[in-house]
């Protein structure tokens, strides 16, 4: 079981939706929490809702996941200011929602940055110190998309298809290395954070457009269990079962269900991935 109370944990992505609700729980759990983003006011705001007159529980650093040496300046800083993170949260992504060739190539290359070379550089950072603390909890939120391939989601889908391997992957090295660091897989269907506005399900008693805490609660509840993988909904298990199906009917099934008509609608959130120059590199940290 890993211990919630009393450790230091990270979230990338920390200052809105999934992230956010994580760290308003591991704190009200007793968690010191370090919170990284590139938002600068939403940043300040979730970790002044976080301290507020109390004894500081949150630490804010603006930091672009996707630029591995400031990854690894930032991580020594969190190492200097705060002390070793027990519990990492790779939650920090992004999505364009664009067709292959309607895709730039700086957005495709963003999106692998973002959700997948940040995962690398993250647990680059604090892996050694749970492996010299032979403890330690790695938490990687994918997407039901690292599962099944999805219409306009070719660069997403890739790039979740890859966390998913990454955390496997993790996993059987650190079986070797030390049992008592853990990891958790998370790959929740659409939810209702902003950053998928518009999409839609055919079958919502089926395949429902998640609720944000509630996502946020059963990550918690994975973390504090050990539980090395977490998907939403439920059906979502069956994946693995219904690829021994021909590919025709595999994919007539995807249809039905109306998992490539789901994007149909996307907007997403309005200006969520600014370029990096227009972002000033400012820290929000407890004084």
């Amino acid at each position: 079981m890993t211990r919630i109370g009393g450790s230091n944990a990270l979230i990338t992505g920390g200052a809105s939706g999934i992230g956010r609700l994580l760290a308003l729980k591991m704190a009200a759990g007793g968690a010191k929490v370090v919170i990284w983003d590139l938002d600068r006011e939403r940043l300040g705001r979730t970790v002044g809702e976080l301290n507020g007159d109390h004894q500081p529980r949150a630490f804010g650093y603006v930091c672009d996941v996707s630029d591995r040496e400031e990854v690894y300046a930032t991580a020594a800083r969190v190492r200097r200011e705060v002390g070793p993170v027990q519990i990492l949260v790779n939650n920090a992504g992004r999505v364009s929602g664009s067709s292959l060739l309607q895709c730039g190539d700086e957005a495709v290359e963003r999106t692998m940055a973002v959700n997948t070379l940040a995962l690398f550089w993250t647990c680059k950072a604090f892996l050694p110190d749970m492996l010299r603390q032979q403890a330690g909890h790695i938490v990687t939120v994918a997407s039901a998309a690292g599962v099944i391939g999805v219409n306009r989601l070719v660069d997403y889908c890739t790039s979740k298809w890859a966390a998913v391997g990454f955390d496997e992957s993790l996993r059987m090295e650190l079986r070797q290395l030390t049992p008592n660091v853990k990891t958790t897989i998370v790959c929740p269907y659409y939810v209702d954070t902003g950053m998928f506005a518009g999409v839609a399900s055919r079958f919502p008693w089926l395949l429902p457009i998640l609720k944000e805490d509630r996502v946020a609660q059963r990550i918690l509840e994975a973390i504090a269990r050990d539980r090395r993988r977490l998907l939403i909904p439920p059906i979502m298990y069956l994946l693995p079962l219904l690829r021994i199906l021909p590919v025709p009917l595999f994919d007539a099934l995807a249809g039905f269900l109306g998992v490539n008509q789901s994007m149909d609608h996307f907007v997403g959130r309005n200006g969520e991935d600014q370029p990096p120059e227009s972002r000033a590199p400012v820290d929000v940290r407890p004084s």
